[in-house]
């Protein structure tokens, strides 16, 4: 095939309307190299959205993470098993999608000091401390943060 091909409408509606069965009839014309009859233009879409959303879900967890290592340092009076355990919880996942995708290691270096700044700003909101008691540079390295073992001023 040469160019890409305009979905028809039977392709459009059913992208549309039931994406599920979209994807299982993609799925089939993919297994029995029928390239002419697929829908090129959201196949496409979708494929590009697989990376973002992996990208998404990394930064989305290292950012709890972040969140909850300040909480703890911060916040010691307030510590929980369930802050200790969110921090593994999001650990684990940064690892699975590491795990799946090691080229993503360099997005996450690249995106570190990005997710820290979201992470405190929500650890102000979330604690009620003045923005300024968090640092504004990152007091944990990604090796630290991904560490499973580390916490800060762990007692």
């Amino acid at each position: 095939m040469t160019s890409l091909q305009r979905p028809t409408t039977s392709h459009q509606q059913l992208y549309n309307a039931d994406f599920a069965q979209w994807i299982t009839q993609a799925t089939l014309l993919l297994q029995q190299g029928k390239f002419d009859e697929l829908d090129i233009e959201n196949l496409i879409e979708e494929v590009e959205d697989l990376g973002k959303r992996d990208r998404r879900a990394l930064c989305s967890n290292l950012e709890i993470v972040l969140l909850h290592l300040l909480k703890w340092q911060f916040q010691p009076e307030q510590r929980s098993a369930s802050w200790r355990g969110s921090i593994r919880e999001h650990r684990r996942r940064i690892a699975r999608i590491l795990k799946e995708s090691p080229s993503l290691n360099a997005y996450l270096q690249q995106e570190y000091e990005d997710c820290y700044t979201e992470a405190r700003l929500q650890a102000a909101d979330e604690t009620g401390l003045l923005l300024a008691t968090f640092p504004t540079e990152c007091p944990y390295s990604i090796e630290q943060a991904l560490n499973g073992e580390f916490l800060p001023d762990k007692d």
